[in-house]
């Protein structure tokens, strides 16, 4: 297996951290702390690399602000100039690491997200349901042959042992100066238990859920042989004929969870179900011939509408929300609430904009 000892100088290169600048910089050009950055532009890379270079780098405290979307998160951003840090990181790391990630991992990956994850579990549900064959006393025609466990990570991003994962990551990366790093990176989360935990918000909490969980699945894949996985970020589903089969993964999934990553499985959220009654997975209700909307999303984005209306978010907020979440309402057969809603709003926004 290739392994990499030679990283660090690289990282902390006047174009890398030139190029992680400009990353962290894209669509926040017109934050404050952005343009102050850029008001010494040079001398704050110059100091960075130095910092970098001579191991005397230290992250500043993070920011802490909740988040109901709908529900509760709790949010640590970065400093802008560790923002820099952390893009110099993965811009160096990633190459390394998407070579060893499965196809079927699809959040936070070029060229992967929701959308290729809803085709993709539409083709597992085809092959499990056989060109989707009904069940007997079938009461629709989604009413298809066939299971999924739906299951995710109970506490995810508070639960990730940093021993663990730099033990993964040292697997490939040998440069002790790059682990230092990361370890920098790592403690600077003020967690509830020390050596565990990542803030929601970083983009390398995002990259490193990744490198942990593509652990499980490896397992799922090439131990448990699992032909019809797919994850996101923790949430994952394995669908197949046998319900039985599938009690067996869930067993031999805990087992592996515990002894290996030292985490567990939500117990709500993971159940076997059968793909007649649809699968609830990345905001829908997905069945074998349409996908819903999630009803507590819908719900989010009336309030939405009526916070703007009240004045309670600014315009340019609005127009956020309205853009994603006219995406999401088109990733599913939502066309009578799409006119009810989203038609009428879109001709007042183009009034306002």
């Amino acid at each position: 297996m290739k392994t990499y000892n030679n990283l660090f100088k690289e990282i902390g290169s006047t174009n890398n951290l030139n190029r992680a600048y400009l990353k962290a910089k894209r669509g926040k050009s017109k934050k404050y702390y952005v343009i102050k950055f850029e008001e010494n532009l040079e001398s704050e890379l110059k100091t960075l690399q130095a910092e970098l270079l001579n191991h005397s780098y230290k992250p500043k405290p993070l920011k802490r602000f909740i988040v109901r979307d709908p529900k509760t998160r709790r949010i640590h951003a970065s400093a802008f100039r560790d923002r820099v840090v952390h893009h110099a990181l993965v811009n160096l790391i990633e190459p390394i690491f998407e070579k060893l990630f499965i196809y079927d991992s699809f959040a936070s990956r070029k060229g992967k997200g929701t959308h290729l994850a809803l085709e993709r579990l539409d083709r597992f549900m085809f092959k499990v349901s056989r060109n989707g064959k009904l069940i007997k006393n079938n009461y629709s025609n989604n009413s298809i042959e066939g299971y999924c466990l739906k299951a995710d990570i109970k506490s995810y991003f508070d639960s990730v042992d940093h021993e663990t994962l730099i033990s993964i990551i040292h697997n490939k990366i040998k440069d002790i100066e790059t682990i230092w790093l990361i370890y920098q990176i790592l403690n600077n989360f003020d967690s509830k238990i020390k050596g565990k935990g990542m803030p929601l918000g970083n983009l390398t909490s995002q990259f490193f859920a990744n490198i942990y969980l593509n652990e499980l699945d490896y397992f799922v894949k090439h131990e448990l042989k699992a032909k019809y996985y797919m994850r996101y970020v923790d949430d994952f589903v394995i669908l197949h004929r046998s319900k039985k089969r599938l009690a067996f993964y869930k067993n031999k999934i805990e087992e592996f969870l515990k002894e290996r990553l030292k985490l567990s499985l939500h117990p709500d959220k993971s159940k076997i179900s059968s793909l007649a009654d649809g699968i609830t997975f990345l905001g829908y209700r997905i069945f074998y011939h349409y996908k819903l909307l999630k009803k507590r999303n819908i719900r989010k984005f009336f309030r939405c509408v009526e916070d703007y209306k009240n004045g309670l978010i600014s315009k340019e907020k609005f127009l956020e929300s309205y853009k994603g979440w006219e995406g999401y309402a088109k990733g599913a057969n939502s066309f009578n609430l799409q006119q009810k809603l989203l038609s009428p709003l879109k001709i007042s926004l183009i009034k306002i904009t």
